[in-house]
């Protein structure tokens, strides 16, 4: 089993929940990447014979045992995220517009479990354009709040986002991350914000509007001690865990969030990922709150 290190990334929109509950530096923290792998950012390794050489340089050494040989990257991202204020309205492609607008075999799905509810007690999810001519005008005036759909979430809630949903987390959010390890997201709208040198954020509003299914609308619902499987990948819900072991055929990420925890004789901090073979079994104590997620291989 390899334990990754935490990542921190601060964003124009990101808060203070995640410091407390992790105990990471930062008043402005958008994602703390549990399992991120990419060409320039990824997770150091913190145990075994890899210890201290990051998840993306190794991945290739395992994933064709693990029936992943045909990804790039390790195939899914894992985070805390907050948001301390909304997010921009936004689109993610799927596959077939991934491949049409970045020569990318795949677009991104994501998923939200709600640690902490929006202020608001909505998110942003779906459309009230009645057509695809509404549409087109809406987009063309700008209208982007007007388009956008609220969709009701509470604690404890989980939503999944089709690609082509109109979609953002609101203020007040504190959600952990499941996603596919995509990095295309299109914005339509982000409330005018600028950063810390007073430029505003680029908008994708041509290829937002490409990917844009109206029709599409998420559905709350919720673990009750039970697998959520979607298209890609499948995610559990455990708490006040003894022990767990990977009783499937490929890699599991067990996503540590709330409690007490040590792995390898190292104190695993909060919103930390292991990653585990089929068979590997994790001895825990006071463990109130985990994810397991995994590849639908």
């Amino acid at each position: 089993m390899l334990l990754l290190k935490r990542i921190v990334h601060n964003t124009i929109w990101g808060g203070p929940k995640i410091s407390r509950l992790a105990g990471v530096k930062g008043d402005s923290i958008g994602h703390l990447y549990s399992l991120y792998c990419r060409n320039n950012v990824s997770n150091e390794i913190l145990n075994g014979e890899w210890r201290g050489r990051l998840l993306n340089d190794v991945f290739p050494l395992f994933k064709d045992e693990m029936g992943m040989n045909c990804y790039e990257y390790f195939p899914l991202t894992l985070a805390l995220t907050e948001a301390r204020e909304n997010l921009s309205i936004q689109v993610h492609p799927n596959d077939e517009a991934a491949n049409a607008l970045e020569h990318s075999a795949r677009g991104k799905r994501e998923s939200w479990y709600f640690i902490d509810a929006p202020l608001s007690g909505t998110i942003i999810n779906g459309c009230t354009c009645r057509d695809k001519a509404q549409e087109a005008q809406m987009i063309a005036n700008g209208q982007f709040m007007e388009m956008a759909d609220t969709l009701p979430v509470d604690k404890g809630d989980y939503v999944f986002v089709e690609p082509g949903t109109l979609h953002a987390i609101t203020a007040g959010s504190l959600v952990f991350e499941i996603e596919e390890g995509s990095d295309f997201t299109y914005r339509f709208y982000d409330y005018d914000r600028v950063d810390s040198q007073g430029n505003k954020r680029e908008l994708h509003v041509e290829k937002a509007t490409s990917c844009l299914d109206i029709g599409l609308k998420s559905k709350v619902k919720a673990y009750n001690g039970q697998e959520i499987v979607e298209k890609t990948y499948t995610t559990r819900l455990i708490k006040n865990l003894d022990d767990y072991t990977n009783e499937s055929n490929t890699i599991e990420c067990f996503t540590f969030v709330e409690g007490n925890m040590s792995c390898d004789g190292l104190d695993v901090a909060p919103g930390s990922t292991i990653l585990m073979w089929p068979g590997e079994i994790l001895s825990v104590k006071n463990v109130e709150l985990a994810f397991v997620s995994r590849l639908n291989t």
